[in-house]
């Protein structure tokens, strides 16, 4: 694999998610270099950093100053991300930040033009579409085996009884089921099928308290208010004309028993959790033969492309191949944005009572990954192609 000069990369966040991505960043891939970590709160920076040989510790002021760094990887809460990347984009930086992209697409398109007029890359996780399985998934849809594709089906869980007291920026602006758990499912989706055209969905939050249970909470035995949304039930049509459906209730079970279904004339993909990089694909194929056969078989399917375990930050790698390689980013702004207003539009739909909103963006599908040949990264390298939207 060519070796080039890593791209410097900076985070600005401590909080929960912050030791996979800089442990992802700082271990797995050649193309980047974790360079600094900051928070508001220096001393948290300083403890972080402790981890990882050569890696400093400063202020947020002095990452977005530093010239060596080229990217700065966004950990903040929701509700701050619009400031924190305006900050990282006039700083000179290309951005990329955990989800959800912003707050709502007025934010959004404010920080895709100052990007732009700086010629600056801007990206938002989820990353989880670069798993093996979802890529071995793209390659099963774009080679017909499925025959005509007709309908998809989504359903996922979460329990917020337990998760609620205990990650407490689910309670807070842009914590909900939508920006924060919908986003997952949408993102695999545009980058299986294809960008959605319309939508309709009721939205509910149907408990607005909950009790502390989490022992180790400064709340522990207390009622706190949970506001945000819990619940989605949504019917989407895709710009190819493919309608299906997705719901999602965080009043469930702790682990997230997902369905997921591609239903085409010739056979039917069962699809893993998108929130994870590691899952199953089967394929169920319509040949049951009624007079020799029990039940029908479904076939389970190797995946032989990269990423089969947690790879949260690998959209920033890719960023950093995008810029070496001239090419555009799978992490697109523009495909985050799409994703966002899908979730707008669902809003306005269930404040319509469920009718039907027409998404009036779009995006094109990410660039699929090759199967890799010197090690994981190898799979992001790649040259433009004029069939990447096929």
């Amino acid at each position: 694999m060519e070796q080039l000069e890593p791209l410097k990369v900076g985070v600005i966040g401590t909080g929960m998610i912050n030791r996979i991505y800089m442990d992802n960043i700082h271990e797995r891939f050649s193309i980047v270099k974790l360079a600094a970590v900051a928070d508001r709160k220096v001393e948290k920076a300083i403890k972080t950093a402790e981890r990882y040989e050569g890696v400093k510790a400063c202020s947020i002021d002095e990452l977005l100053s530093d010239p060596s760094i080229d990217i700065v990887l966004n950990l903040t809460p929701p509700y701050v991300h619009r400031e924190m990347l305006e900050r990282i984009l006039v700083a000179g930086k290309h951005a990329y930040t955990e989800k959800t992209f912003t707050m709502n697409t007025g934010e959004a398109a404010e920080l895709m033009k100052i990007a732009d007029e700086r010629h600056l890359l801007l990206g938002s996780a989820p990353d989880t579409f670069f798993a093996s399985w979802v890529q071995k998934a793209r390659e099963v849809i774009d080679s017909g085996k499925l025959g005509r594709i007709t309908s998809f089906a989504m359903v996922g869980n979460r329990d917020n009884d337990r998760m609620l007291p205990i990650v407490t920026y689910m309670n807070k602006p842009g914590g909900g089921v939508l920006l924060d758990y919908c986003v997952y499912y949408l993102t695999i989706l545009i980058n299986l099928l294809g960008p959605v055209s319309s939508v309709s969905a009721k939205i509910k939050a149907p408990y607005q308290q909950h009790l502390d249970n989490f022992e180790h909470s400064p709340h522990f035995g207390e009622m706190i208010d949970t506001p945000n949304e819990s619940q989605i039930y949504s019917i989407l049509e895709l710009e190819n004309g493919i309608t299906g459906t997705l719901s999602i209730n965080s009043d469930s079970c702790l682990f997230d028993q997902t369905y997921f279904a591609i239903y085409g004339n010739k056979g039917i993909l069962y699809l893993a959790c998108p929130d994870w990089f590691n899952g199953e694909l089967s394929l169920y194929e319509n040949t049951y033969d009624f007079e020799h056969a029990d039940q029908p078989v479904r076939l389970k399917l190797e995946d032989p492309y990269a990423f089969k375990t947690n790879s949260r930050g690998v959209g920033i790698a890719d960023m950093a191949w995008a810029l070496r390689e001239n090419r555009e980013p799978r992490v697109s702004a523009e495909r985050c944005y799409h994703v966002l207003e899908i979730e707008e539009r669902m809003m306005e739909s269930n404040e319509k009572n469920g009718q039907f909103c027409s998404v009036l963006s779009s995006c094109r599908r990410s660039l699929p990954l090759t199967i890799p040949t010197e090690g994981e990264e190898s799979s992001l390298i790649t040259v433009r192609r004029d069939d990447s939207d096929h």
